[in-house]
């Protein structure tokens, strides 16, 4: 058996650990019967979890979040090179060249005013990349990902749409336009609570729940907030609040369950109140 570089620092030693993981001949049972689709879900989900260290403002747990963020790197990059795709080097080369290739104000002598340009110059890159490979997509919507989470890919054709002008021009209309989408809520609402069997209605209820998300994503755009990270800051404001009233329930002898909402709700303000 081959030994394992020394050096734990060295990247070569992550590659020799999962090439030894992945040998079918004496690794591990789990690790050689993976496939790329069924690792995509863990590569996710260390993605999210690297997000929640950041939020957290935990740098310990940032750091071991980034070591498995890498790994699926790794892992993937492995199997490709057992089937005779690529290889780990090659992501290496291929992230290398398009960072100097998209960052020509950095690595050449071109020059940007700021950010904003910055992004129009990126996107303008990442299209004539797209036509360059072969890419018979012209529309300004092509290349964003189906795969994203669905949030994430109506901000991203938003602001693909912005690049060609078709936006709003303040936050005003975008407002207006909540408070028309959830009027058309309320009334399928109603129309689901009229024929609960229904299922145009159902549907139509799902269409038009999906355009008040849509118009909320297009809010915090507006507002340069990230829709992922406000939703992050809502689940543990209310999970925060919420474990807060069972231990106030808890205290006085009473289990949060067997109350009536009004009761629970008085809780619930106590919580809040606390956190001032």
């Amino acid at each position: 058996m081959n030994e394992l570089p020394h050096d734990h620092h060295d990247i070569q030693t992550l590659l020799a650990i999962m090439a030894r993981l992945r040998d079918p001949q004496g690794g591990c049972p789990w690790d050689v019967e993976q496939t790329f689709a069924s690792i995509a879900p863990y590569t996710i989900e260390e993605a999210y979890e690297v997000a929640d260290a950041i939020d957290r403002e935990d740098r310990h747990a940032l750091k071991d979040e980034l070591g498995d963020l890498l790994l699926q790197v790794v892992f993937h990059a492995r199997m490709a090179e057992e089937e005779g795709s690529f290889a780990f080097g090659d992501v290496v080369a291929a992230i290398s060249d398009k960072m100097i290739r998209r960052h020509p104000h950095v690595f050449a002598d071109a020059s940007v005013e700021d950010a904003e340009a910055q992004t129009v110059a990126w996107e303008e890159q990442k299209r004539r990349e797209r036509e360059s490979s072969g890419h018979e997509d012209t529309s300004a919507l092509a290349g964003i990902a189906r795969g994203l989470p669905e949030w994430q890919r109506a901000v991203k054709l938003q602001k693909r749409a912005a690049t060609v002008g078709f936006d709003w021009p303040d936050i005003t209309p975008v407002i207006a336009k909540l408070h028309e989408e959830i009027e058309e809520v309320r009334a399928e609402f109603s129309a689901v609570a009229d024929d609960p069997g229904d299922a145009a209605a159902r549907n139509r209820l799902e269409e038009e729940i999906g355009d008040l998300l849509f118009v909320a994503a297009n809010i915090a755009r507006h507002a340069r907030v990230d829709v992922g990270a406000a939703m992050r800051r809502a689940n543990l404001k209310f999970e925060r609040r919420f474990r807060a009233m069972e231990v106030l329930a808890d205290a006085d002898g009473n289990a949060l369950a067997a109350l009536p909402l009004e009761a629970q709700d008085r809780y619930w303000n106590r919580a809040k109140a606390g956190e001032k």
